[in-house]
């Protein structure tokens, strides 16, 4: 059985609209501007894989009609990658089983200190994640197919970000503003690449449209998904001067891999 790859949210750290109501240059009544903050996920009928919980992933996974989180991989520690991680204790609740944790040491740290009680035992509140032992390549085993994840450290601001490469044919990179020199091989022969490109303008963190299009003609994938969007970036607007090759994200969007 395939392996369906879908973006869960595919806003910058604001969304579409802000919380105030503005929605900056894009139109409200093209739904494709809806974004809400940044997650993805892969599944098939035997598991489903999260790649981290937005603030807004109880509203994600309700949409996807999820019933069970097998694992959860999270890139970096900032709010709007892991502040939905609460909404995985229904998960636990059905399953009866901690879901299974995959992170850096940086991550790690920061996840357990502002979110203890979802990994250390309180009174009638049982842990509900479990870290497991973090390396650079993880495979899954679902009856015989196998999954595997490699995670490559990629620079994103002051810090450095996990990006997922899955089955070494697509990539998930929502937060970075360079790929490091030695690690771009990982990054060649993708049949998707899902990547940051926050503006139009440079900026310190993430990548900008005119990044991301130079990035694109070095590693050359057969198709490029744009993610962590912002306000600035209007859905049909970028629809009209990307190349064929390239198309922006939009919440729920999915392909097989």
């Amino acid at each position: 059985m395939p392996i369906k790859f879908t973006i869960l949210g595919c806003g910058s750290s604001l969304g579409v609209p802000r919380a105030d109501g503005n929605w900056g240059n894009c139109n409200p009544q093209q739904k494709k501007n809806y974004r809400t903050r940044c997650s993805a996920m892969i599944s098939n009928k035997n598991f489903t894989i999260l790649f981290d919980t937005s603030p807004d992933l109880r509203t994600q996974l309700i949409r996807e009609k999820v019933k069970n989180v097998s694992s959860v991989f999270y890139s970096h520690s900032h709010g709007d990658q892991t502040h939905g991680i609460n909404d995985l204790r229904i998960f636990y609740l059905k399953q009866r089983k901690k879901i299974d944790v995959y992170t850096n040491s940086y991550t790690k740290t920061y996840l357990k200190k502002n979110f203890s009680y979802c990994f250390i035992d309180k009174t009638n509140y049982p842990a509900i994640l479990n870290f497991k032992k973090f390396k650079k390549k993880i495979i899954f085993t679902y009856k015989k197919k196998k999954i595997k994840i490699k995670s490559i450290e990629v620079k994103h601001g002051n810090i450095n970000c996990l990006a997922f490469i899955i089955n070494d044919t697509c990539a998930y990179a929502s937060d970075v503003n360079k790929i490091y020199k030695k690690d771009l091989k990982h990054f060649f022969n993708l049949n998707y690449f899902v990547v940051d490109c926050l503006k139009m303008a440079p900026h310190p963190s993430h990548f900008n449209l005119d990044d991301v299009l130079y990035l694109v003609k070095k590693i050359k994938p057969k198709k490029t998904i744009l993610t962590n969007l912002h306000s600035d970036l209007d859905y049909n607007y970028l629809l009209k001067i990307l190349p064929k090759n390239v198309k922006p994200a939009y919440d729920g969007l999915s392909f097989y891999i």
